[in-house]
């Protein structure tokens, strides 16, 4: 079963980042990721949130029609 998501951190660790994930409850994971790797997770999420865009931000409608 996947974890919840509690927040995360991105730091410079020397040439690499570390990024530090946290689950709800308090637990965390540190993962090492080279600049190129980083790269692909911030492209890959982009991607991602682009698609479900249009439906993230969708309104209802109700109401915002112009009335005369």
């Amino acid at each position: 079963m996947a974890k919840t998501l509690a927040g995360f951190t991105v730091s410079k660790s020397g040439e690499d980042y570390t990024i530090t994930i946290e689950e709800e409850g308090g637990a965390t994971e540190e993962y090492t990721a080279t600049y190129d790797q980083l790269d692909l997770i911030v492209e890959t999420v982009g991607e991602t949130l682009d698609e479900d865009e249009e439906e993230a931000l969708a309104v209802d409608g109700e109401g915002d029609e112009d009335k005369d």
